[in-house]
């Protein structure tokens, strides 16, 4: 497949051979000896090779930007992130197209993925909003002291990046991690990996101060060194509980905010809109090929309702059309290690008596979404309640009762998003008050957005909440200064 970049301001960093060839950013662009293959995952096909920075390199550059002074101001900051705006809608159509082609996105996401980045961009001083440190006067405790209790920055954050919102999510943790005044590594996915380069060309051509940012292009397994680094006080992470779980055990007491997946619960009531719901929850279980941690992955419906929920759910899943993102509603699987992971959900699913409504493998990466039919009183066994399968399936439960289906929610090992359709306030309050997850979505799938509405996971779904002004309790340190006037 053939990957063409027009804009004069991403050309002038590739070297143009066989297939185009990206750097890394390390202060500076850097071709090293290495490079890992890059394929659209639309035909697997080579799209690009990057340059695979060597661990000695990677840990000089850690020395010049961990010593690196703070060189600018607040303002100055904010300035040079809104100046990122008219850069991004100059080279938007270059974006879009490498959202479609190396992350397998239809044009309309890739297209709302960039526009995301620009809102995101545009929001920066609302960021500030929980900034302001603290004044406590120490005659309320007997003493003759006052302190101030101000905010620091961490120094050196790494930001480690998924492959499912390849640009959003490295501009959206970059704006708060550089605002709060620190430096920021930059670790992209391996397989979707170029636009973050091409991120940090934006960022070069804007006047980022070039010791502040640097992008690490190192497959995830060889991090290990990396992430121990002492000089790295905190690490930004989105992807699975079980990669977020080494991290924390490879890198030792650092600040985290691990956003770790697992997917959404939906909850379905007797009084709930089935069109509107049932439109809803298709929507929650397929976008972006279900690749997304806030998917719908379990639907729980009261018995009154669940027969006609299960017709429109496989009446409106039946119209949707998989194949190249270029001409279809739903494209690959980016990760084919998820392809393996369905087909051991499916299997595990029919030897436990669960019925596969709809849903099956085509060709080498792509999936029909997929609907399982199973028992309340078998849900919890199967493969793919206890495992985040990483694309369209959702499990379908019938309950008697919301305590059952509340009890069963709470007994998965996730804990991110949940969503509630229905009218009756009691029953929606009492699954709020009682569901043990992060964010409630209340007649709406579960969608993080740009973070305006922080989010965050519980139990193996992460710690720490991430948000427009939430991220700050993460990315600063607190100081007490104490002033004593005996």
């Amino acid at each position: 497949m053939e990957f063409k970049l027009s804009s004069k301001e991403f050309n002038e960093i590739i070297k143009f051979e066989k297939v185009s060839i990206f750097p890394a950013f390390i202060g500076e662009w850097y071709f090293g000896k290495d490079f890992f293959d890059v394929k659209s995952p639309i035909d697997l096909s080579l799209i690009a090779k990057v340059s695979k920075l060597e661990y000695e390199i990677a840990e000089k550059t850690i020395g010049k930007m961990y010593k690196k002074k703070d060189e600018i101001s607040g303002r100055e900051r904010i300035e040079l992130i809104k100046n990122l705006v008219g850069l991004f809608e100059k080279t938007e159509e270059d974006l879009i197209n490498t959202l479609i082609i190396n992350a397998g996105k239809p044009r309309e996401l890739a297209k709302g993925e960039v526009e995301a980045c620009i809102k995101r961009l545009k929001l920066v001083e609302y960021e500030l909003k929980n900034v302001d440190g603290k004044y406590i006067d120490g005659k309320w405790n007997n003493e003759k002291s006052e302190g101030i209790i101000k905010r620091e920055p961490l120094g050196l954050v790494l930001i480690i990046s998924p492959f499912n919102y390849p640009l959003f999510n490295v501009v959206d943790k970059f704006v708060s991690s550089f605002l709060f005044g620190n430096s920021v590594i930059i670790k992209p996915s391996s397989l979707v990996p170029i636009p973050a380069i091409l991120f940090a060309r934006l960022l070069e051509i804007s006047g980022f101060p070039k010791n502040s940012f640097s992008v690490f292009t190192v497959p995830g397994k060889e991090m290990n060194k990396i992430i121990s680094d002492k000089r790295i006080s905190g690490i930004v992470f989105t992807g699975s509980a079980e990669v977020g779980e080494e991290i924390v055990k490879n890198a030792g007491i650092k600040n985290y905010i691990l956003e770790c997946g697992g997917g959404a619960i939906c909850f379905v009531l007797e009084d709930a809109d089935i069109e509107k719901a049932s439109e809803k929850i298709v929507k929650g279980i397929t976008l972006y090929s279900g690749q997304r941690c806030d998917a719908i992955k379990i639907i729980f419906a009261e018995s009154g309702i669940y027969e006609k929920l299960k017709e429109k759910i496989l009446e409106k899943i039946s119209r949707i059309k998989v194949g190249d993102p270029r001409e279809n509603d739903l494209g690959p699987i980016v990760d084919i290690s998820a392809i393996n992971e369905y087909e051991k959900a499916l299997e595990d699913a029919k030897n436990k008596g669960a019925k596969i409504l709809c849903g099956k493998r085509i060709g080498e990466n792509y999936v029909l979404p997929t609907i399982i039919e199973a028992d309340k009183n078998t849900v919890k066994s199967l493969y793919a309640f206890n495992k985040e399968v990483f694309l369209s399936l959702a499990i379908l439960v019938k309950v008697e009762s919301l305590e059952e289906a509340i009890e069963i929610s709470n007994e998965r090992r996730y804990g991110l998003d949940a969503c509630i359709f229905g009218k009756d306030l009691n029953k929606i309050k009492k699954i709020c008050d009682k569901i043990n997850v992060g964010a409630v979505y209340v007649n709406d799938f579960p969608r993080h957005g740009i973070g305006y509405f922080p989010y965050g996971g519980r139990k193996d779904s992460g710690m720490g909440f991430w948000g427009i002004g939430y991220s700050l309790e993460r990315l600063t340190n607190y100081k007490s200064i104490i002033f004593n006037f005996e």
